[in-house]
């Protein structure tokens, strides 16, 4: 966590890996950390190579991931898919949760806003950060509808040196 923190006011250094590795880990990481009936697969069609910083695109994967169990009020599905095109890589992040009013869209990333009384309001700005300034990529709600469920969308350059 102290690693993951330091990095998101510092220049983070980005480094050529395979995301799919990074999504991987911090979802082996998850799974026992989350409830046993939530139903979690991760779809990866190949190697991924891809300048990013494991620890913060870790963090942004775990935030989304923890508030779509949560959403899920600790039982359904979590499916990541990471894929690409020819210029970005994807991670699709999809709940089976509450889903998100339309009039909640537009405000979820940014700073102070929260769903839950204890939440401060942080996460999803943080992850806007992580993904837009460090990594030049793109977050955001590919799909929600309520009672069915949301796709967060990462998006993430592969032409970035």
């Amino acid at each position: 966590v102290t690693e993951r923190f330091s990095k998101i006011g510092s220049g983070a250094k980005l480094e050529l890996l395979n995301i799919s590795a990074t999504v991987s880990n911090v979802i082996s990481y998850l799974r026992p950390r989350i409830s046993d009936k939530v139903d979690v697969t991760v779809d990866v069609e190949e190697e991924i190579l891809v300048m990013h910083n494991p620890a913060l695109i870790e963090w942004v994967v775990e935030n989304i991931s923890k508030n779509a169990v949560d959403a899920m009020e600790g039982v359904g599905h979590l499916n990541v898919h990471i894929h690409r095109t020819n210029d970005w890589v994807y991670i699709d992040i999809k709940d089976t949760g509450k889903g998100i009013p339309a009039k909640q869209l537009k405000t979820i990333f940014e700073p102070g806003f929260s769903t839950k009384t204890r939440g401060w309001g942080l996460g999803l700005s943080l992850v806007k950060r992580i993904v837009k300034e460090y990594h030049k990529g793109t977050v955001a709600v590919l799909e929600s509808q309520i009672n069915v469920g949301t796709t967060f969308r990462i998006s993430l350059p592969l032409n970035i040196l």
